[in-house]
């Protein structure tokens, strides 16, 4: 039987897995250092995530893993990009709220973390202020959690394939 030459190997996923994460959350800094567009909280969540994604894909290209163990990679990266899925759509619905004229601005991540016990921080992240519902970056028509959430679906859904694909 011949092999199929456009055929990836897990590690080679992995790899690209990786380097997509990494890719996306440089464009993220730069679009924070160089457009001079401040993450609110939520966004910060959602990077964390892609930065978790990274490195469970680095694992598994370093790794590479027989059956078992790509299947358990798959199911962490699965569940990894789930709560991304989850971060995203909670600001998207956020972004989508008729503008509050109370609302005032948030305090950042890092204020909330030295000042508030950190129940109390995350239930100020996921409330969702002022500061998420702003809509500052766009792409045909999506803000950035839209295509964070896109990320996420595919990223998800690659390692899933990846893992659990016949060799």
């Amino acid at each position: 039987m011949r092999s199929n030459p456009f055929a990836w190997s897990f590690r080679a996923q992995c790899a690209s897995g990786f380097l997509v994460c990494a890719g996306l959350y440089a464009y993220a800094l730069f679009v924070q250092l160089q457009l001079g567009i401040e993450p609110c909280p939520l966004c910060i969540f959602q990077r964390i995530a892609f930065i978790f994604m990274a490195l469970f894909f680095l694992a598994g290209a370093i790794h590479n893993p027989r059956a078992t163990g790509r299947r358990v990679y798959a199911m962490l990266l699965l569940l990894t990009a789930c709560i991304g899925v989850g971060i995203a759509a909670r600001h998207i619905w956020v972004q989508h709220q008729p503008p509050d004229p109370l609302a005032g601005c948030a305090p950042g991540w890092n204020y909330m973390v030295q000042n508030f016990p950190l129940s109390k921080a995350l239930k100020m992240v996921f409330t969702g202020e002022a500061d998420c519902a702003q809509i500052t970056w766009t792409f045909l028509g999506l803000s950035m959690p839209g295509w964070t959430l896109i990320c996420y679906v595919l990223l998800g859904g690659g390692a899933v394939w990846a893992g659990f694909r016949r060799r």
